[in-house]
């Protein structure tokens, strides 16, 4: 269900509040570029500062936008188990395709804690749940062998692996795809796509797809077929974008791209501030460098 590409949307606004008409403009633009799945209120989407009266408007919203062309998953993930639950029940409730749960961040759980906060918040839902593995965000690492025990819960359909760390992607593959083949094992960071996928990976959930999503998700399909060479073709043509889309912190970057598209103001919410000068010079350049917004 969550193979290929799944964009992890902005969200936009305007004065101070979310830009509905930009946001369907762009998920629809999103659908008809060809990505397979969209990931609404994920750290891309800005979700720590989205109030919870906006994020039910969100989800509705997106879940109507998208009128079943391509399953919309939630960021519902958090650092207390009872709130993670409550937000992904509301998201099924308002009917959303599945969740993306990230690691609880800040107060660091162990292994085991990691697997009970994951088995609870699945138990109380029945749409899929994405394990969301970001080591750089959240101070901790869920370990291969606890991905494999999490996979012998049904509902819980895969992960988003960000720890950029390639040999662990190999041992998620060696461990869970000979007995969970529709676990889809997904790149959380899109300089590593390309390689997660020809290692026996599914796909990308992806910043750089906000900006190019039909070349991000030519390129994953292409992998997937076995069209290597194309493939490969594609990932070096968008190469700098990947890398320069996080010469500040995520979103900053790509809510500036997006914006130079014409597709969103370059407006985020605090703590967040605008794009520096000279990340904004780097933006433009690798924007250039890869054909887009010419």
């Amino acid at each position: 269900m969550f193979g290929g590409t799944g964009t992890a949307v902005v969200t936009p606004f305007k004065e101070g509040s979310v830009d509905y008409e930009s946001f369907g403009k762009f998920l629809n633009w999103q659908i008809e570029s060809g990505v397979e799945f969209l990931v609404v209120l994920g750290t891309t989407g800005e979700s720590p500062t989205v109030s919870a009266e906006e994020r039910a408007e969100i989800i509705t919203f997106a879940v109507k936008t998208a009128a079943g062309r391509v399953p919309v998953v939630i960021g519902t993930g958090s650092n207390s188990t009872a709130h993670t639950i409550e937000m992904s029940r509301q998201a099924e409730a308002l009917g959303a395709d599945g969740v993306l749960v990230v690691a609880p961040y800040y107060n660091k759980p162990t292994q085991e804690g990691h697997y009970q906060h994951f088995k609870a918040t699945a138990a109380a839902i029945k749409i899929p749940l994405i394990v969301y593995n970001v080591p750089g965000r959240t101070g901790t690492n869920i370990l291969p062998e606890t991905v494999q025990r999490l996979s012998r819960i049904l509902n819980i359909a895969g992960i988003k692996e960000a720890a950029g760390d390639m040999a662990q992607i190999d041992m998620l593959v060696r461990l869970i795809k000979k007995d969970r083949p529709d676990f889809a094992i997904l790149s959380g960071n899109d300089d590593q796509a390309f390689h997660l996928v020809n290692s026996g990976g599914d796909g990308v959930i992806s910043v750089l797809s906000n900006v190019m999503p039909r070349e991000t998700s030519d390129m994953i399909r292409l992998a997937l077929s076995g069209e290597v060479e194309k493939a490969r073709e594609l990932h070096h043509r968008m190469f700098p974008l990947m890398k320069n889309l996080f010469v500040e912190a995520n979103p900053i970057p790509v809510k500036y791209a997006v914006n130079r598209l014409g597709l969103c103001s370059n407006e985020l919410r605090l703590p967040l501030v605008p794009a520096s000068e000279k990340c904004m010079a780097v933006v433009d350049a690798s924007m250039k460098e890869c054909g887009v917004g010419a």
